[in-house]
């Protein structure tokens, strides 16, 4: 069973000389339904004005994605053994290195979620740190990528 994805992501010069390497890094992501999220490269990446301070970057898109897709399945782990969630945030970093050919990647994102439950049934210290390990064990994207993925305050698996 094969799923597909699609994204558009669209730049124009708006007239920049460009080969002076002095042109807008802004553009626009599209998604299905309609949604367009306005992007560019990181500020600390390329220099404002030629980046875009109020646009998601690639690389917060990443750690946004990683963290995205592990509460997703969190949460589904968490209907199916019948606990209830009333909410979850979490604050996710990652952190950009240097690989052992000296290029620049994202080694690392650490998940930092709370997470409120309610009702009879709520789950032990353990269960959660179960559910966190199985939700990364399950996740799409952090089967799809090499980058450490850890959840702050549990031990690596």
């Amino acid at each position: 069973m094969a799923h597909e994805y699609r994204a558009t992501v669209s730049w124009a010069r708006n007239g920049e000389t460009f080969s002076d390497n002095r042109y807008s890094r802004g553009h626009l992501w599209t998604f299905d339904g309609g949604v367009a999220v306005p992007a560019s490269a990181s500020p600390s990446v390329v220099p404002l004005p030629l980046s875009r301070e109020d646009a998601i970057d690639p690389e917060e898109a990443f750690v946004a994605a990683v963290s995205s897709c592990h509460m997703l399945t969190f949460l589904s782990i968490a209907a199916k053994k019948r606990f209830v969630v009333d909410s979850y945030e979490d604050h996710a970093l990652g952190v950009m290195t240097k690989n052992d050919k000296g290029k620049l990647f994202i080694s690392k994102v650490t998940l930092d979620p709370t997470i409120e439950f309610s009702g009879e049934k709520r789950p032990s210290p353990e269960q959660i740190a179960d559910m966190h390990h199985l939700a990364h064990q399950e996740c799409f994207i952090a089967n799809s990528v090499l980058t450490e993925v850890e959840v702050a305050g549990l031990p690596s698996h």
